[in-house]
């Protein structure tokens, strides 16, 4: 079975709009959790336009009472973030090489190019007991340079199976993927994914096996105003748990 991880980003995106504690991210956190799913994910940029250092604290409180639902902090591994991290010691922290202005991750890292600062990072979150995951593209090479640096997970960056997901080429590209997926497998290393999967394109991408997660949010966020929340996290765990692969 792959875990569903919700990232509250837009939620928290749309309660910054109106400068209101509403939605309240916590309550939006607690209601997903409530449907059944496995984990919550939120990425705490420099500018917090949508997920606030606040926000990290508070679902750190809410999420210590449910043993069983994980806590995934994504971000760029600066000294605040890192701080922030040790702090609040989520289950999981999944770095990206986001620049503080980007719009969103489009892109994974090139892990030699950044092996100091990697290695850094690798070493704090292994001393306080948090798991370690890096954000990458398809690409072997970057697989076997995180596993050298001793990240236990990769999160798979998808936007390019997303964006191909009914082109003449999207089963090529699909087996990229799943050559990625095995080979970090065959290194040690497990496997998330995230980044513009949905209901229409997850359970197909969750064809090539060896995900343990998938982390999602706008397509999530926006399929919720049209479906509603309950049915909408009704089948994401349906696929997740195997039912329309």
């Amino acid at each position: 079975m792959t875990k569903l991880s919700v990232n509250l980003n837009k939620i928290a995106w749309i309660r910054n709009s109106r400068g209101r504690d509403y939605p309240n991210v916590v309550d939006y956190a607690k209601k997903f959790i409530d449907l059944g799913v496995h984990g919550i994910t939120v990425h705490p940029r420099p500018d917090e336009r949508h997920i606030k250092i606040k926000d990290v604290y508070d679902l750190t409180e809410l999420l210590s009472s449910y043993s069983e639902i994980e806590f995934n902090v994504e971000g760029y591994p600066s000294d605040d973030f890192m701080a922030l991290v040790k702090e609040t010691k989520p289950d999981q922290c999944t770095l990206v090489p986001d620049a503080p202005g980007q719009l969103t991750s489009d892109h994974g890292w090139q892990v030699t190019e950044c092996q100091d600062m990697l290695i850094k990072a690798q070493e704090s979150l292994e001393k306080n007991g948090i798991r370690s995951a890096l954000f990458l593209d398809p690409d072997l090479i970057q697989i076997e340079a995180s596993a050298k640096l001793k990240f236990e997970r990769i999160e798979l960056y998808t936007e390019h199976f997303a964006d191909t997901f009914q082109s003449q080429n999207a089963m090529e590209i699909l087996d990229k993927y799943k050559k990625s997926a095995g080979y970090a497998e065959s290194l040690g290393l497990g496997v998330n994914a995230g980044h513009d999967l949905d209901l229409s394109n997850l359970g197909t991408f969750l064809r090539i096996g060896n995900i343990l997660e998938v982390s999602i949010g706008h397509a999530l966020t926006v399929e919720c105003l049209d479906l509603g929340m309950p049915a909408v996290v009704k089948q994401y765990l349906q696929i997740c748990n195997g039912h329309n692969n």
